[in-house]
């Protein structure tokens, strides 16, 4: 890598398995604060390290998803790896490239493991190394899966993520056993990447807070807790006046014990607010309604606006075909990533992208409700106060989220 400035810690990684006290070991874990330069070294070093070793040989490099591993990984790796002299030959169809270097040749596949179902995907090939970007975002299934395919002598491991919970199964199970398994573990921290400067690194002091300020910016593994959106100010999102809107919005979260919370949402400039919404819990009022019932609470909410679409819970299909089986809306199923979610709704609080009537006592009684679940052992929120929560997530991933799933700034209560 001449041309690029590399501090201590870039440095061992990119060579530990040519150091003579740690080329035994089975694989790295390069863990600790966002940005702090451990994906791109960790990349180059796992590509020098296969081209060096073996010829005809299968190796693969994994993130959440395809896109984001070549976002994030492969296109500046290949960059990189023709200035040194290697020839990469991508077969993007089929997701993999072939990389030759003097007279070595070798095959890397490129894999997502966004589910549960990512693990079918890998089974089978035989590899000779093993690099996961982001492992704590891939579910323990693909990961041990994908392990198990390193099968030829003298294969190695190597992982890179920003921390998360402190019971996160890859924390408890390969982090905390890493001599055991005979496994480097490093930690980074901001001060680890050259290229930040000092102004870049103040920032990204001043952004985060609470648990993930422990998380991205000092690495460290620290459980969520507190209230969720503690960013929430009533003072500042939340607005009497009557809003000319230009577009509208329904979000539902649908429930039969469980409240139904649906809101009304407009548009006017930059921001969405919203208007109003219908909140109905069965055992407050001591009586179930039907799906025809709440679309009758749904028609009233929109009271004759002309709404772009409903989005609806994805899991309440009888009330998705009772709006359907009407005719007069269009009904979309929601996205139901939840900790990404929050952190887009969160995001949207900070930029004041959302506001919340007064009139919606409900919503807002949850807002100073909704807590994170200090036992569950991985970040999720109580099961409770949630029911408007969940239906403004909902409005919130499907109007403002991308293509892929990007990180958004989010601070909790310490």
């Amino acid at each position: 890598m001449r041309g690029y400035k590399l501090s201590n810690k870039q440095q061992f990684v990119l060579k530990w398995w040519c150091n003579e006290k740690y080329g035994e070991f089975d694989g790295i874990i390069c863990d600790g604060a966002i940005r702090s330069g451990k994906t791109m070294c960790m990349s180059v070093s796992f590509m020098i390290w296969a081209m060096s070793r073996f010829d005809g040989a299968n190796f693969a490099m994994c993130g959440k998803t395809i896109v984001s591993l070549r976002r994030n990984v492969l296109d500046e790796l290949f960059g990189r790896m023709r200035e040194i002299g290697m020839s990469v030959r991508e077969k993007l169809s089929r997701n993999y490239a072939d990389v030759t270097f003097g007279r070595r040749r070798n095959r890397f596949y490129f894999f997502g493991g966004k589910d549960e179902g990512s693990a079918s995907l890998i089974q089978g090939i035989t590899l000779s190394g093993l690099m996961l970007d982001e492992v704590v975002l891939m579910p323990r299934s693909f990961v041990e899966q994908a392990i198990a395919r390193c099968s030829v002598a003298g294969s190695k491991l190597w992982f890179s993520c920003n921390p998360d919970n402190p019971y996160h199964w890859f924390k408890k199970e390969w982090i905390d056993k890493a001599s055991d398994k005979k496994l480097l573990h490093l930690r980074f921290a901001l001060r680890d990447n050259p290229s930040l400067s000092k102004e870049v690194i103040k920032r990204y002091h001043r952004l985060y807070t609470g648990a993930f300020y422990k998380r991205f910016v000092l690495g460290e593994w620290t459980a969520a807790e507190g209230l969720v959106y503690p960013m929430f100010d009533p003072q500042k999102h939340v607005f009497d006046e009557d809003i000319v809107c230009d577009r509208y919005i329904v979000s539902c979260d649908y429930g039969t014990v469980n409240p139904s919370s649906f809101g009304l949402w407009g548009q006017s400039a930059d921001t969405w607010y919203r208007l109003d919404e219908y909140y109905y819990d069965s055992r407050v009022h001591g009586e179930r309604r039907t799906d025809e019932e709440h679309y009758e609470g749904l028609r009233r909410l929109i009271g004759g606006k002309k709404v772009d679409m409903v989005i609806c819970d994805p899991s309440a299909q009888s009330f998705i075909q009772c709006i359907e089986r009407h005719g007069e809306y269009s009904v979309m199923p929601a996205k139901n990533d939840v900790v990404w979610g929050i952190r887009l709704v969160s995001d949207c609080i900070r930029l004041d992208k959302i506001k919340i009537s007064s009139k919606c006592t409900d919503t807002l009684r949850e807002f100073a409700l909704y807590r994170w679940d200090e036992k569950a052992g991985k970040d999720c929120p109580i099961k409770e106060n949630d029911h408007a929560m969940d239906d403004i997530r909902y409005f919130v991933t499907q109007v403002f989220s991308q293509d892929e799933q990007p990180f958004y700034v989010m601070s909790l209560e310490r």
